[in-house]
């Protein structure tokens, strides 16, 4: 698993653009995670799957709420990602309203989730490869704290608690 101190796998994420804008296409745009992170402070949330109870409940909507004190807080983007399609992802921020608050990531392969060391098998539960529940703040495309929920849980990876850290010396 990716470790405190540690730089972001080279990896590749994509998002759903649906208004035309310099650089990207309307579409399923792919991004490489190290250079949307180079001069950067993210937040990266990762959870289980697009539309599932506590994420979609709790975990983005938590993020869109505080994303304003996130950003004065000193983080430049919030990044939500899941094993799932551009597509899915783009219909859960709209369902989710969190356009121009939170980046709905999609990493369909688990292409990242593996490269970071936090995947998950829910094959038993018919959703294959997943994410584990996780957060991490990361400035420059290194990683400065990373909060993983133990199996079941959501106590650590939540927005209030990374604002929390981030008002810490």
């Amino acid at each position: 698993m990716i470790q405190v101190g540690e730089k972001l796998p080279p990896a590749t994420v994509y998002e759903l653009i649906e208004d035309a804008r310099e650089g990207c296409t309307i579409g399923p745009n792919s991004f490489d995670v190290r250079e949307q992170t180079a001069g950067k402070r993210v937040v990266i949330f990762g959870l289980p799957g697009a539309f599932t109870p506590t994420c979609s409940a709790k975990h983005v909507p938590g993020y869109v709420e505080q994303a304003d004190k996130l950003h004065a807080a000193g983080i430049d983007e919030i990044w939500c990602v899941s094993v799932n399609d551009a597509f899915v992802m783009g219909a859960w921020a709209r369902d989710q309203h969190a356009s121009g608050k939170v980046r709905m990531m999609a990493d369909g392969s688990a292409a990242f989730t593996r490269a970071l060391g936090l995947e998950q098998d829910l094959s038993a539960r018919g959703m294959g490869i997943r994410s584990q529940r996780y957060a991490m703040v990361v400035d420059d495309g290194v990683v400065k704290t990373l909060h993983v929920e133990a199996p079941g849980k959501f106590e650590v990876s939540d927005a209030a608690s990374i604002l929390a850290t981030l008002s810490q010396p």
